[in-house]
């Protein structure tokens, strides 16, 4: 085999480090593009916020705006330096000299010493805060952490008297409590872990401390099934209306044929007519089948959108939100020190990290300007949807604003991932305004999203007595145009977590 050279043309993509910075920022969500500008700003000393200029600017703004009210400013400044200037020439008045608070600093403290034994913890006593307010600080400080329903149980467990053998049995039924509230395991599971640990237990000693257990709250905790914690509910309730012993003979003995909503089988098998029987379902309706929901565990979590809409002269307009992102710049002292010809240490740490600020900003308004292309080509293709909610909306995938705005389809994923628009209709993600189409009768096109809200405005108009079947909606749909099969409405029903008809049936 001969050894011989080609030469050989081609087009190679080179991922430089410039472009992985660009992409990356890219996908950032708002909170992670947050904690990036702020690492940077950590890591880059020629990198700073910018506040001085926009506080300069907008004081400025409103002088040029109020003649008047500059010179109260300034007068109101020039008696703020006097004050400051009898404050460090040492006031006797005032209390803030030298003398005063120099003299009682320690030279040296012991090691095990902490601050609270030299100075007193009065951080109210300055500000003129009352006493009731302090006591509401606190509560709101408090306040801060979450508590599960774990918690919550074992602190009533700490205030009910029992004894150590009880309060063994009741600490391993609490540990059996799902989030929702009811018993992950069986009471025979329970006397069987607890009988290696105590002597001579019984099941009934379980069962009796089960029932000390589910008189805590959330009412119908540590129910063994959903009879049993509808049970515990309802015997906490006033025990004087003929509808609750009905509504106990009904989830004993039939609470199956209330959830298939045979309500003819349950009137004649309580031996009641139809007013009573929507008196008891209203009953069995207030109780909670999973009383753990009740304690809330989870934070909030608060949507900042990257991108306005609002309608200017008839016009829709686009715009980035500025709060999104503090605002930064290369501090020109820093960068004013790079010599060109020197290659010290000092000077190469200088000039690496002033290109490192360079691409940053550079890549920070390469994602500004992309997102404000994708946003603003969304609301040129969704002005129906703008102007009249979900059911005017259109069909639109990736494609379509990849090439109107010349970029890849990859691109454009990345750029309405955890990207979020504020409108007239609410705040959504960029992603909500693409879907799929279904083809019409005239030819056109619809947006799967129309027929989702199509479907939910049908369902809210619907009878309750006689709800709207898959078949049913199919049929509407198709007199409107839209042909559509009845699998496709029995998923998009599914996504908006409707019901099938004869779970949506009901009396009134």
């Amino acid at each position: 085999m001969k050894q011989s050279l080609q030469l050989k043309m081609g087009h190679q993509l080179t991922m430089t480090p410039q472009l992985q910075q660009a992409i990356r920022l890219l996908q950032l969500s708002t909170l992670d593009l947050q904690a990036e500008i702020q690492e940077a700003l950590e890591s880059n000393p020629l990198l700073e916020i910018n506040e001085v200029e926009e506080s300069s600017s907008s004081s400025d703004e409103s002088n040029k705006n109020n003649p008047e009210e500059n010179k109260a400013n300034n007068s109101s400044e020039a008696d703020h330096q006097a004050n400051e200037k009898s404050v460090n020439e040492g006031d006797a008045s005032d209390g803030l000299s030298e003398g005063d608070w120099s003299n009682d600093i320690p030279t040296d403290l012991a090691v095990d010493t902490s601050w609270d034994d030299v100075y007193q913890a009065n951080s109210f006593s300055n500000t003129g805060l009352a006493r009731n307010d302090q006591e509401d600080y606190d509560l709101e400080s408090r306040r801060g952490g979450t508590e599960s329903l774990g918690d919550h149980l074992f602190w009533q467990l700490n205030l009910t008297p029992m004894s150590d053998r009880d309060l063994l049995i009741a600490e391993a039924i609490i540990d059996a409590v799902a989030d929702s509230g009811m018993l992950e395991q069986s009471i025979e599971d329970i006397f069987e872990g607890l009988s290696t640990e105590l002597e001579d237990l019984e099941e009934d000693e379980v069962i009796a401390v089960l029932h000390r257990v589910q008189q805590f709250d959330p009412p119908g905790v540590a129910a063994r099934d959903l009879s049993d914690c509808l049970l515990i509910q309802l015997n906490a309730l006033k025990q004087d209306t003929p509808e609750i012993s009905k509504a106990r003979e009904l989830i004993v003995n039939y609470l199956p044929l209330l959830g298939s909503r045979d309500f003819k089988t349950l009137m004649r098998k309580l031996k009641i007519k139809e007013p009573e029987l929507q008196a008891v379902i209203a009953i069995i309706q207030a109780l909670n089948p999973r009383p753990g929901d009740s304690i809330d565990t989870s934070s909030t979590e608060y949507v900042v959108p990257d991108v306005f809409v609002k309608k200017e002269k008839q016009r829709w307009t686009v715009s980035l939100n500025p709060d999104i992102a503090p605002k930064i710049r290369i501090n020109s002292d820093y960068a004013s020190m790079v010599k060109r010809a020197d290659s010290s240490a000092d000077n190469t740490f200088i000039r690496d990290n002033l290109q490192e600020a360079r691409w940053f900003l550079k890549s920070l308004q390469s994602r500004n300007e992309t997102l404000l292309k994708v946003a603003t080509c969304i609301v040129e293709k969704q002005q129906g949807f703008l102007d009249f909610g979900p059911e005017a909306m259109k069909p639109m995938v990736l494609h379509d604003v990849a090439e109107i705005v010349g970029m890849h389809e990859s691109t454009i994923s990345r750029v309405t991932t955890q990207k979020y628009m504020h409108t007239p209709q609410g705040i959504f993600e960029l992603k909500y305004f693409f879907s799929s189409h279904v083809a019409t009768e005239g030819g056109g096109e619809c947006s799967s999203t129309a027929i989702r809200a199509i479907i939910k405005k049908l369902v809210a108009a619907e009878n309750t007595r006689k709800p709207l079947s898959d078949s049913k909606m199919t049929a509407l749909l198709e007199e409107q145009g839209i042909k559509v099969a009845r699998r496709t409405i029995a998923k998009y029903r599914e996504s908006l977590s409707i019901p099938p008809s004869n779970e949506r049936k009901q009396l009134t």
